[in-house]
């Protein structure tokens, strides 16, 4: 085996990359490790140009279960399946950061391939990226690396920590978690989660992150000169004189029309697509050798170039908005459907989402088992779907593709800050956001749309949330670059850059941004900042416009939710053997769920007094009896000494023959029968633990109510017969 090392210190913790002959057949590859975290990246490229119409490109994140030093899966199922969520994303950073710096035209199949092999306190996706860049730089395959990653995280003391730990990720009073991208000052991926953090705070992040990314860069350009090979040659390919003067004849006289014809951006997006069929119908049969995939890209390029040049010239835009113009806003919170349990419908110009929102109890919440989070619990989830019909195509329905999980994941993490506490409403949260028309950031109009739905359950956010995508056309060569606000379809596609950015009034929730181009300059996206707070006023005002506030109560048709509390040494009493009391308990009440923490807190889920029912049974399960208690309870056992009665469901006391009225009685069969329901006050508790009751303490007329006379004669059973009853509790 042979290898090479090399290291850098960042973040108080080294990086080192690892060459060796693991995996020779790739093009490229490299061991990565980061503290006790390693992953092992690969890069190959196919033999032949690909016909597709586009690159292709694709990126594996593999989790395996033996990385996190245990078995994992499920008790049939021992070996990895398909991605978790986590993979998902981690691979979709990865794709979204090196896909940019391939060289534009290339056809050739390129897979990259990241194993994650060991993982402990630090994310493995921080890794993954500065791996791939590695393995690909090292190759043979055209790319314009390196690009490098780091991880920053804000604490409660307001002070930056460099790719932190898990555990200084989720502590208490962290405040954002930023991941970001980027290569010779610019930044061309970014991934944020935070706590209402303001724009002036993420801006100076960025600027640590773009530091530090810096160091990262000229660690992997030391490595490139000592590992690097000879490039594969790559020209694009050239396009002929005959589909210039072809385009010219059949599409420029109409692009004008197509592109800026109509302040519809629905239409407008449908106007260039037709337009593009018609160019490629009649191409083809005035150059039928020519290739459809060289006559789509050629299409694309010159449309690219055109809305470029119109916007950074003239400040025109597709549909006649001014740079910084939102579009038409419409917000409708509930009224969608009697049966969900909160409901927001959002307009943003074409695009329409609405969010449904499900309320459920403790044990609802989605358990999470991955190499990163072991067997942990979810009470939130944002589920996002894309239908073809939002977009006016036919297509194939149902799983999950990787973009709606990224959507979805945005989402979450942009509405996850405002939830109230587990403490304060205990509920597990779903809401699936549908995506009915799709002209531009469906996932930003989820966050919209999701937030009306948390207000109409009643759920008791802390504040609305809005967001926004902004974009950006630019000519990096003349250093010109125009921030557009609210990009929709033709400006997402030909556009240099998509920034999402989710917050309250008070600050940014989430931040997610993709180019497709080198990078963008820091104060571009400083710019792009301001511009997002303005587009998130405006949008946050439609939003309180419809409902101001939660509703102060939670629909009908959801659960209810009871909390208790039991000491810890009562939850096995709770629970009982194999489950038996506490399954008894559901089966009695009709509740749909009894949850027990680890520290005694009972959550009970039911509906129509179901949860009451429920609860009322353990508070008397449970219960610590205390003299002077009160009670009225069924008489369930007779001795000649007196009459035991029911106080708890697994409790009883006995009612000696001379606790049951104020004057002498023969026999306690005189006075009460089995299943007779008598008042009852805890008279005494014994040195072995045994309740003593009192009927004539509880009602001193009693006896005289049921028409008992003091006995005359006869043997009075005034001394306690102890030896003849054992603790019935």
């Amino acid at each position: 085996m042979q290898k090479k090392e090399y290291s850098l210190d960042i973040g108080g913790q080294k990086m080192v990359a690892e060459f060796n002959d693991w995996a020779d057949q790739a093009n490229g590859s490299v061991l990565l490790r980061y503290g006790n975290s390693a992953v092992l990246a690969t890069v190959v490229i196919g033999s032949k140009e690909s016909d597709k119409d586009y690159f292709p490109l694709s990126v594996e994140y593999e989790e395996k279960f033996y990385a996190a030093g245990a078995i994992l899966g499920s008790r049939f199922m021992r070996r990895e399946g398909r991605p978790s969520e986590e993979a998902v994303l981690s691979g979709r950073i990865v794709d979204r950061t090196i896909r940019p710096l391939f060289p534009k035209g290339i056809k050739r199949d390129v897979q990259v391939m990241v194993t994650v092999l060991s993982i402990e306190d630090y994310d493995t996706d921080v890794l993954a990226v500065n791996a791939a860049s590695l393995a690909i730089a090292t190759s043979n395959i055209p790319w314009n690396g390196p690009v490098s990653a780091v991880r920053l995280e804000l604490d409660e003391a307001r002070e930056f920590i460099v790719n932190p730990t898990y555990k200084e990720r989720e502590a208490e009073g962290s405040r954002m978690d930023l991941l970001a991208c980027g290569k010779d000052g610019l930044i061309n991926m970014i991934e944020v989660g935070a706590s209402e953090v303001s724009e002036e705070r993420l801006e100076k992040a960025l600027v640590r992150a773009s530091e530090e990314i810096e160091k990262i860069q000229a660690w992997q350009r030391e490595i490139i000169a000592a590992e690097g090979v000879e490039k594969l040659p790559f020209a694009a390919p050239e396009v002929s004189e005959d589909i210039k003067v072809a385009f010219a004849e059949i599409v420029e006289p109409k692009l004008e029309n197509a592109v800026f014809g109509t302040t519809d951006g629905n239409l407008g997006k449908k106007n260039i697509g037709a337009l593009k069929s018609e160019w490629m119908k009649a191409v083809m049969e005035k150059l039928p050798d020519a290739r459809p995939g060289m006559l789509d890209s050629y299409y694309e390029e010159r449309i690219d170039e055109y809305i470029h040049e119109e916007a950074i010239k003239n400040g025109r835009r597709a549909d006649g908005r001014k740079l910084d113009e939102i579009r038409p806003l419409f917000a409708q919170a509930g009224g969608i459907s009697p049966v969900v349990h909160g409901a927001g419908l959002f307009y943003r110009g074409a695009t329409h989402v609405l969010g449904a929102l499900t309320l459920g109890g403790p044990g609802d919440a989605q358990l999470v088992d991955t190499i990163e989070y072991q067997e942990a619990k979810k009470a939130f989830m944002l589920h996002y779907n894309f239908p073809p019909f939002s977009v006016g195509e036919t297509g194939r329905v149902g799983g999950m593709n990787r973009r709606a999980i990224g959507h979805g994941a945005l989402a979450e993490k942009a509405l996850r800050p405002v939830l109230p506490k587990k403490e304060v409403f205990p509920y597990t949260i779903r809401i699936v956001a549908e995506s009915l028309a799709s002209n531009g950031s469906t996932s930003m109009a989820s966050v919209c749309a999701g937030t009306l739905a948390l207000m109409d359950a009643g759920v008791p956010i802390t504040r609305p949330v809005a967001g926004i995508a902004m974009g950006m056309m630019s000519d990096a060569k003349a250093g010109v670059y125009k921030v557009l606000t609210d990009i929709q379809g033709p400006e997402d596609h030909h556009g240099d850059m998509d920034f999402k950015v989710a917050g309250t009034e008070d600050g940014v929730t989430a931040v997610q941004m993709d180019v497709k181009v080198e990078g963008v300059p820091l104060n571009v996206l400083t710019e792009a900042f301001a511009q997002a707070k303005k587009a998130r006023m405006q949008i946050l005002d439609v939003i309180r416009s419809e409902i101001a506030a939660p509703r102060p109560d939670i629909s009908p048709r959801a659960p209810k939710i009871l909390t208790t509390q039991v000491k810890v040494d009562q939850i096995g009493l709770v629970i009982g053997p194999g489950g038996k009391t506490i399954n008894g308990i559901r089966e009695k009440t009709g509740a749909e769920d009894i949850t027990i923490e680890d520290d005694g807190t009972i959550f009970i889920t039911g509906k129509m007094g179901a949860a009451e029912a429920a609860l009322k049974e353990i508070v008397d399960l449970t219960r610590e009896y205390m003299v002077g208690d009160r009670f009225e309870g069924p008489v369930v056992r007779m001795m000649d000494f007196g009459a035991f009665v029911k106080i708890g469901p697994n409790t009883d006391g006995l009612v000696h023959v001379s606790e049951v009225a104020p004057f002498r009685i023969n026999k306690i069969s005189d006075a009460v029968q089995l299943g007779d329901v008598v008042p009852v006050v805890l008279k005494e508790i014994d040195e072995k633990g045994r309740y003593n009751l009192s009927i004539k303490a509880a009602d001193p007329e009693w006896a005289a109510k049921k028409g008992l006379t003091p006995a005359q004669g006869g043997e009075h059973h005034g001394g306690r017969r102890e030896d003849r009853r054992g603790p019935r509790h």
